[in-house]
């Protein structure tokens, strides 16, 4: 069974204690903390230690999606509270201003593929330039953003398939046209089925799908979520 998780911005946005408390009554075992926006990251790592952490298999942390580059000195210091704990970092290529600050994570550092909003980190040719300047990093393959940048998933499986020995984590959402986050549609598990037996089914599953309104549930879209990894060819056999 693979293991599948949140995000806690997913589930209660910069509420991240409620997040933890319910993914843990929901018996869900791989979690990300996000500080996706500059404001929560001071919060989320000064309470770092204190946070019921240890039932979880899997403990990722997103560090802000958007900052200034005069910000991204304060921010690694912050980030590097973190990984001192042996936690990875996931961080969007377009806010690493300065390349050789970022280095010291080493394999914490885990790269994650964007959408169509963002300049770079996009294509596999984008990925490989970045990871030919972090050769130890890893990478956070998010399928939603893949499948938005080209609904085809040529891209997705190109990614896959050229960066998969960086594989160690990977998102999971509806990214529509405005680049949110939604729960998952029978449209996106049809297309994230198409590149699901890319994934090894040992790598840690997140979904960002955005439930903090009631948009949808946690046991109901880690059902979307099983579903969506079950290789087509596996699904085509079982109906069979």
């Amino acid at each position: 069974m693979r293991p599948i998780g949140f995000s806690t911005g997913a589930v209660a946005k910069a509420d991240y204690r409620r997040a933890i408390t319910e993914l843990l009554d929901s018996h869900v075992r791989v979690v990300e903390l996000s500080a996706l926006r500059r404001r929560e990251l001071p919060l989320l790592v000064a309470d770092f230690k204190h946070l019921q952490l240890g039932e979880f298999d899997f403990v990722s942390f997103h560090a802000p999606s958007r900052f200034e580059a005069a910000e991204e000195r304060d921010i690694i210091d912050e980030l590097d509270r973190i990984a001192a704990f042996g936690i990875p970092i996931i961080v969007h290529p377009d806010v690493i201003f300065t390349a050789s600050a970022w280095k010291h994570f080493g394999s914490l550092l885990f790269i994650e593929n964007m959408d169509k909003r963002k300049p770079t980190g996009r294509t596999a040719s984008d990925l490989t330039t970045l990871f030919n300047e972090f050769p130890t990093a890893r990478m956070c393959f998010d399928v939603g953003h893949a499948r938005q940048v080209d609904p085809t998933m040529l891209e997705a499986k190109l990614i896959l398939e050229q960066h998969r020995e960086r594989l160690a984590e990977v998102h999971i959402s509806e990214v529509n046209t405005a680049s949110r986050h939604d729960p998952i549609s029978d449209y996106a598990i049809r297309a994230f089925q198409t590149v699901a037996h890319l994934i090894p089914q040992c790598t840690p599953i997140v979904l960002e799908t955005l439930i903090d309104s009631g948009q949808s549930t946690i046991s109901r879209e880690l059902e979307r979520a099983a579903e969506a990894l079950i290789p087509s060819e596996d699904r085509v056999a079982r109906a069979g």
